[in-house]
This record gives structure tokens, C-alpha cells and sequence, in this order.
């Protein structure tokens, strides 16, 4: 459950007019504080970002499942899944036993995906593939 004041600093962006994946930003450095802060783990910083983007669209940031060959089919249809769900109104109380275990998986990850350096990595790496992926021929 995202807390009340990233929800409200999403929304703030929304009223701002920024895009979606600002909005989702907000999530995402929610979920590196909770690593930081030692409250669970994760396996890899594109796992605590996926994290963050999953918690953002089923709080409702129009924030689109990626394209087909982006990403796996099962990372896609899950996607999909939490958009639809953020996009519809009401919520279902998520179940406790799915949560604990969830939590509980977590915890026993590492610390060190949310560190300076593999965000820095993660970040160049992500740079690189945005510059290649525009040039055709290269």
C-alpha cells in the first residue's frame, strides 16, 4: 500500500499536468526509500522499479502496460492487470496471505539494488538503450 503522501505528490503532478511516468516517479522513490530504510529488499533495481510502477498504476497513474517486445508476456499481462484495476473505481482489500507472503519474499532479498551505484547503472543503461534504439541501420 503506497503511502498517503506519495499518492498526494502523484496527484499534485497530474493537476501540474505532467506525464504519467512523472507521476509514477513518485512510486518509484517511495519504493527505493522503503529498500533504503531496510523495510524489505529486491533482487535488482529493475525489480524494485517494477515494483514502484505495479503500486502506481493500481493507485490509478494512467501510466500504459509497455509495448509487446518490450518486456515479457507475463510482465506485460500483469501490466495490464494493475492498469485495469487502478483505473477502475473501487478497490478490493488485497489478500493478507498474498501480502505477507509478498512481504516476506522481499525481506529476504538484499539492500543493495536501491544503492547510489546500481541505480547509477541501471540509469546508463537505460540512457544507452534510448539512444540506440531511435537509429536505424546502426
Amino acid at each position: 500500500m503506497p503511502e498517503k503522501r506519495t499518492i498526494k505528490r502523484a496527484r499534485e503532478d497530474a493537476r501540474e499536468g505532467k506525464a504519467p511516468s512523472t507521476q509514477a516517479g513518485e512510486f518509484v522513490r517511495e519504493e527505493m526509500d522503503h529498500i533504503r530504510q531496510g523495510k524489505h529488499g529486491a533482487r535488482s533495481p529493475q525489480q524494485a522499479i517494477a515494483i514502484g510502477l505495479s503500486k502506481a498504476r493500481r493507485a490509478g497513474v494512467p501510466l500504459p502496460p509497455p509495448r509487446a517486445g518490450r518486456t515479457s508476456e507475463r510482465t506485460r499481462t500483469q501490466a495490464e492487470r494493475d492498469y485495469k484495476r487502478g483505473q477502475r473505481g473501487s478497490h478490493r482489500k488485497t489478500s493478507a496471505k498474498r501480502s505477507l507472503a509478498t512481504e516476506g519474499a522481499l525481506k529476504r532479498e538484499g539492500r543493495s539494488a536501491a544503492s547510489h551505484r546500481a541505480l547509477s547503472t541501471q540509469a546508463k543503461r537505460a540512457a544507452r538503450s534510448r539512444r540506440t534504439r531511435g537509429k536505424v541501420g546502426t
